[in-house]
């Protein structure tokens, strides 16, 4: 059939139209896809103020109100143009509990703009898949369900409850620290009710690190010299004493004998198991431990392979192949793969296993390759992945590896001794996983009991106890699986949260070492409650959850309960937290002695203290007031120039000298001083009307880009002048060499942006007739055309999109009136895969 394929109003979203049957009728379908959650949870306007809301509120009084995800790709009103007037909708969001609670923000956007069904007839259809490919799909659209409301609610609790508790934490012991420690190095001090027991995990084991005394223990080694052949190592039945004297004793005995006899052979044929079919928590694990990926990185490489329909949905719990999964199917997809063919082929040719029972979580099959794929195609780390998921895959349906252990029992004196080998008869999935294959060890010689060696050396070693290692991720993925902290989609987050807020960091080999904040946070929780970092109550309340979505437990009930008891932890936590003040007084500085002088308060006009550590402030010790500053960049004096205002010096911003820079008044940024103004604002947005830096003074027009930006004239930026708007990172470059610029207080006619007066030097003047100035228009005059260049600022911080000189030309916005705006990078469509299998 055909296919129309259109960009959708938000431009972020595919549309494909094509005609077809539906349930035995004609029909003209529309397929698109969201970018992720429609909507997101978070509290009404005044109670994200963390200045004039006492945390406490937020467990009960705050409302909370469902808001757009990302309002910026406008994803209601999207769904809701191309939804208006259509009879059915089939929903075929990812199929797990988040993907179910998107299907009801998609039906919450468009049921209302629907057409309304004829009495009872059935209009809302959910279609269950595990990968895209045709088999799958056509299954999934013969097969039509209904969205499960239970999975919606349990994740609507989730996102509740972490929060309330999540920002009712976070904001009481972040403005307490941040308020009394200069060198945290941390711009939030975060909690929350998984990301806490994460980092308890990390914490504990530091601990043990710490704590623990190595001791000397001694070992006997003997070692045999049979016939014609290399010398044998026994090992030593008692493994190890830790007295000096006993160990000696052992010696002496055993020197005086000076052959070692044959006790006992025993041969016994061993198998190593082929492994479970793959979840996601193995996959992660894996991905950390032998392909050196963190747990966030891996599953956006797994999702990316999925959505390009290499593998199966990358989000299960399930190591168990349902009974009619096509195994053969998926294996012969791979029978050309040089990597691989030849076992394929023979799997194939002498019939495969059937992979071993595993647990069935009865959410999606394991992951599993669904085509094949090319180094190639997939490049670097995709197709290190896929590769592993694919030879795992193979080693499912492998045969088990099979070997033959003799162990060889030696007495010398009355001390036993033994010596054991090892050699493969049947490799099996080993051939496919060499990295599990058994070791290649030296042939054992061949003896019989009783039979007689000489003694080649007995000697005595001494030994240390060593401590355990720091944790790797694959470990902590086994400890949150194990104590059921996190879903397999949420554990990455969790890990990638306590990384990002500096309270770990990943040493070599993905090992995770405490930070000093780490610790001193995990040993405060302990000494005021310690079920705020302790797993229990957390798996206890996942418990319930799970509950929620079997329609077992009352999502109401389950949301009060559970907040009443973080609710009386809060109370009690504040109350006690001078018990966790104490552990940070010893290993941080006080305000007053961290910093170094920069610019004058106001106030009492003595110099202010520029802290650098995170979150970078101003700290005046004399008033004892703290002035919050923009981060990610760096701060300077400005000119030792005064705000008008408040008599406070000012300080310059920038990002580099690729970026944005502009000044800002200390005072104003924290404490806006006129009405339009919010908190955080610097001089470039700043509305006074005759200060020589603000806003009223040095704009020139509209952003090219953004709705609601001024572009405003940075003084600073000569020779390499630039102007930068004061909402998004755009820069438009201008007069480069030019001696001066000036914002002139006329406008355009055309397009109502102000004027800019330009000199040059005569030397390096690039304007017509050598004149060295000019007054214009920088969007409409002529002359100006060729000296101005847009470009986006480099920021210093990897939250910031946009890179240098993305798209560079001219900055030909139209001054103060909107229009003449280019498009953003969109997001890449998703389900653009699925609609090619419906035409």
């Amino acid at each position: 059939g055909n296919m129309s394929s259109r960009k959708g109003l938000n431009g972020a979203c595919s549309v494909h139209e094509y005609t077809g049957s539906f349930l035995g009728q004609g029909a003209h379908f529309k397929m698109t896809s969201v970018c992720g959650h429609v909507m997101t949870l978070d509290f009404i306007g005044k109670y994200n103020s963390w200045d004039k809301v006492d945390p406490a509120e937020l467990f009960s009084k705050a409302p909370t109100e469902k808001k757009e995800a990302n309002p910026k790709l406008t994803m209601v009103k999207f769904l809701q143009v191309e939804g208006r007037g259509c009879d059915c909708i089939v929903l075929w969001l990812d199929c797990d509990k988040e993907g179910e609670n998107i299907c009801f923000e998609v039906l919450d956007a468009v049921l209302p703009v629907m057409n309304k069904p004829r009495g009872t007839e059935r209009t809302i259809y959910r279609a269950k898949f595990s990968s895209i490919t045709d088999t799958d799909i056509c299954n999934a659209m013969n097969h039509l369900g209904e969205p499960n409301r239970n999975e919606a609610l349990s994740v609507d609790a989730r996102q509740e409850l972490d929060l309330r508790i999540g920002c009712a934490f976070t904001r009481f012991q972040t403005k307490y620290f941040q308020g009394k420690y200069g060198n945290l190095d941390s711009s939030l001090i975060s909690f929350g009710p998984c990301q806490t027991p994460t980092l308890g995990f990390c914490v504990e084991r530091h601990d043990k690190i710490q704590s623990f005394k190595p001791e000397t223990y001694w070992v006997l080694q003997a070692k045999v010299n049979p016939e014609k052949e290399n010398s044998l190592t026994l090992d030593w039945d008692r493994v190890r004493v830790f007295d000096r004297e006993v160990a000696q004793m052992f010696l002496n005995i055993t020197k005086m004998a000076k052959e070692a006899k044959v006790e006992s052979v025993s041969k016994k044929e061993k198998v190593k198991q082929r492994p479970l079919a793959l979840n996601t928590v193995e996959m992660l694990r894996v991905a950390s431990a032998a392909l050196g990926m963190g747990p966030q990185h891996a599953m956006q490489i797994a999702e990316r392979l999925y959505t390009q329909g290499y593998i199966s949905y990358p989000r299960t719990e399930t190591t168990h192949y349902p009974e009619n999964f096509d195994l053969k199917g998926c294996l012969r997809q791979q029978a050309n793969n040089p990597y691989w063919a030849e076992t394929v082929k023979a799997l194939l040719s002498e019939g495969i296993n059937r992979p071993r029972k595993g647990h069935d979580a009865g959410d999606h099959p394991p992951i599993t390759p669904m085509r094949a794929a090319t180094e190639a195609e997939l490049g670097g780390d995709g197709w290190r992945l896929y590769e592993y998921i694919t030879r795992h895959f193979i080693a499912t349906v492998s045969a088990d590896c099979k070997y033959l252990q003799t162990t060889i029992s030696f007495s010398i004196g009355p001390e036993r001794f033994t010596c054991v080998g090892k050699v493969v008869t049947s490799p099996g999935f080993t051939e496919i996983m060499p990295w599990h294959s058994i070791p290649l060890e030296e042939s054992l010689p061949h003896c019989e009991k009783g039979d007689l060696f000489p003694i080649g050396e007995i000697k005595l070693l001494e030994k240390q106890t060593s401590p355990p290692d720091y944790l790797t991720e694959a470990e902590l993925i086994t400890l949150m699986e194990k104590h059921g902290i996190g879903t397999d989609a949420s554990i990455p987050v969790h890990i990638n949260n306590i990384c990002q807020r500096n309270y770990v960091t990943v040493e070599s080999g993905r090992r995770l070492k405490p930070t000093n904040l780490g610790i001193v946070l995990v040993h405060g929780y302990y000494k005021i409650d310690a079920e705020l970092v302790l797993p229990t109550i957390r798996s206890a309340v996942e418990k319930q959850l799970n509950l929620i979505a079997l329609g077992k437990a009352n999502y109401h009930q389950v949301l009060e309960h559970t907040l009443d008891i973080f609710k009386r932890k809060f109370h009690y936590f504040v109350d006690s937290i001078a018990g966790m003040d104490e552990l940070m007084e010893v290993s941080f500085s006080p305000l007053a002695a961290t910093g170094k002088p920069l610019s004058r308060c106001g106030k009492c006009h003595r110099f202010m203290k520029y802290i650098q550590a995170k979150p970078s402030r101003l700290h005046c010790s004399h008033c004892d007031d703290t002035y919050s500053l923009p981060q990610n960049g760096t701060i300077k004096l400005y000119k030792e120039l005064r705000c008008p205002l408040d008599d406070f010096e000012l300080v310059l911003w920038s990002s580099g000298s690729r970026g944005k820079s502009y000044p800002l008044c200390p005072y104003c940024y924290n404490h806006p001083p006129f009405r339009d103004m919010k908190k955080g604002m610097g001089c470039n947005e700043c509305t006074h009307p005759t200060c020589q830096h603000s806003l009223s003074m040095l704009g020139i027009g509209q952003c090219v880009e953004c709705e609601n930006g001024v572009l405003v004239l940075d003084s600073t930026s000569g020779p390499k002048w630039k102007m930068a708007c004061n909402k998004c990172n755009v820069i438009v470059h201008f007069f480069e060499n030019a001696h001066k610029v000036r914002v002139s207080a006329e406008t355009c006619d055309l397009c109502e942006a102000a004027l800019v007066d330009v000199d040059f030097n005569k030397a390096k003047s690039p304007l017509p007739g050598d004149e060295t100035q000019h007054s214009g228009c920088v969007f409409c005059d002529p002359v100006f055309q060729d000296l101005v260049e847009l470009k986006h600022a480099a920021m210093r911080h990897p939250m910031h999109r946009g890179g240098q000189g993305k798209r560079q030309g001219r900055g030909r916005g139209k001054g103060r009136r909107p229009g003449g705006r280019l498009n953003p990078k969109k997001p890449k469509d998703k389900m653009a895969a699925l609609a090619a299998y419906f035409v």
